[in-house]
Order: C-alpha cells, then structure tokens, then sequence
C-alpha cells in the first residue's frame, strides 16, 4: 500500500506536468500561433539564473533552484497575463504553494515553499538574479517572436524596465544586439580543432 506522503509528492510531480501543455497567454494575446509552454519558460528561466547568479557573484545554483519553482502555481491559477492582473484578485504564490505540497513530507513541503518564498521576497541576491532571469527569459523570447514576425516591443520593453542587476541589463542590450540564430551561424562557420 502506498504512503500517503508518497502519494501526495507523486501527485504534485503530476500537477507540475500541466505546465509542459499550458500556454503562456501574453504570448496568446501577442497573435503568436505556437506559443511556449509555461515549462519551456521555466527551463530557460533557471539556466539563465544560473548565468545572471555568477555574473554577480551569487550562488548560481540556489538561483536556478528558485527559478525552477517560481511559476509552479500557475497549474492552479493558469498564466495570468500582465493586463488581466488589473482585474483579478489572486491568492498569493506562497499559499497557493501551500496548498500544493499540503499533504507531502514536512521537509519537502518546506523545501518547495521557502524557494517559493525566497523568490517572491526579492530579497536575497540569488533571488534578485532569478527575477531577472525570468525578465531576462521574457526579453529572449520576445526578440524570437519578433524575428518570426510578431510585435513583441511591449514585451521588451516592460522587461527591460524591470531588470535590476548589471549582469542582466548587459545581456539584455546584447540579446537586442543579436540574432537569436548566431551562435548556430557562428558555430557552423568555425572549424573545431581535431
């Protein structure tokens, strides 16, 4: 018979599957046809929390970590777009995480939400960097929405605005410098060294 510990944890590991097929609607709103998941999100999110982290001399592995689980509730609450939250009144990420991990190990449960609570406090600097690498992400992808066609400038404009350390602004002026496609051409164009 399975622990109901177990069973909870399996069961929020389930849940955090909806992200994968969830949209993110801003990009719905955008005309978009094909938009990235919330998962997809999440993914470059941390990566680029890492890379914010250890520019800044912050532990690049805490701030992936939060950035890992800083849009787990919207598999409750859907992505909400930025105009919409005019609108609605939400619960606060911090229960909605409670709620989630309601049920599972005590630790694990306290794992989850002091991420959770890390990230939304924005007051520890891994915490800072993984803000700006959600920001940062969002400015990412704006610039391969727009290269595909699609008018993104509100986007890259309200990240840009929003991004507090000096490691993420330079990356961000670099990202608007670039094609997203570069690295490839890049890539194809050197010739490694055998």
């Amino acid at each position: 018979m399975t622990d109901e510990r177990d069973a909870r944890t399996v069961d929020f590991l389930f849940e955090m599957g909806l992200l994968k097929r969830y949209k993110r609607t801003g990009w719905v709103i955008a005309g978009v046809a094909s938009p990235e998941s919330i998962a997809d999100h999440s993914h470059r999110t941390a990566i680029t929390a890492a890379v914010i982290a250890s520019m800044e001399g912050a532990d690049p592995q805490r701030s992936a970590f939060l950035s890992l689980f800083h849009d787990t509730q919207e598999s409750r609450v859907s992505d909400i777009p930025h105009i919409g939250k005019r609108y609605l009144k939400s619960a606060l990420n911090e229960e909605v995480t409670a709620d989630q991990t309601a049920g599972m190990p005590v630790a694990l449960a306290e794992v989850i939400g002091s991420a959770v609570g890390e990230y939304e406090a924005k007051e520890s600097a891994e915490a800072v960097c993984a803000k700006d690498a959600d920001k940062l992400e969002c400015l990412m992808q704006a610039v391969e929405y727009q290269e595909q066609g699609t008018d993104t400038r509100a986007w890259i404009e309200t990240s840009m605005a929003s991004l507090k350390t000096a490691a993420a602004k330079r990356l961000a002026d670099a990202a608007l410098e670039a094609s997203s496609l570069r690295w490839m051409h890049q890539a194809r164009e050197s010739k490694p060294e055998l």
